[in-house]
């Protein structure tokens, strides 16, 4: 399957679509697809404890709510879900649960996105997660913000 390109800019935390040769580039690797998966917000499901503020600008939560996630999924017959809810954890602890737990928010986001990875994750500074994720020579590391 081939998507538009996105790559990655550690400088500014961005992703935008890979120009190559004056025309967008294409990518046949799951890492456009892991990209949208892990950097996108998934809509928080109705148990979730929802971080006390907002994190997002006031118009954003004023459309989409305070469960944030991408609009189109309400649209998607097979209910299938864009984004991670990694974004839950910007209040949580640095514990070990809050790192299994980020770990299992991964995971969930690239399966409901028919991506088979592993992903292992580990305190890198405080209130820093950073995440390493595989799946087949594709290798992505991120890292998440907690504890904020």
């Amino acid at each position: 399957m081939l998507d538009f390109a996105l790559r990655f800019d550690p400088s500014t935390g961005t992703c935008d679509f890979a120009i190559e040769g004056g025309d967008i580039a294409l990518d046949a690797t799951p890492a456009t697809p892991m990209l949208i998966a892990l950097g996108s917000d998934r809509r928080a499901r109705p148990d979730d404890a929802l971080p006390d503020e907002p994190r997002a600008a006031p118009d954003t939560v004023t459309i989409l709510g305070r469960r944030r996630g991408w609009p189109g999924d309400a649209l998607d017959r097979l209910g299938r879900l864009i984004g991670s809810r990694l974004w839950l954890l910007v209040r949580a602890k640095q514990t070990e649960d809050t790192r299994r737990l980020a770990i299992t928010y991964a995971e969930e986001a690239l399966a409901s996105h028919g991506i088979a990875a592993s992903v292992d994750a580990s305190w890198i500074g405080r209130d820093l997660l950073g995440m390493r994720v595989v799946a087949g020579d594709t290798v992505i590391e991120l890292r998440q913000v907690v504890g904020q």
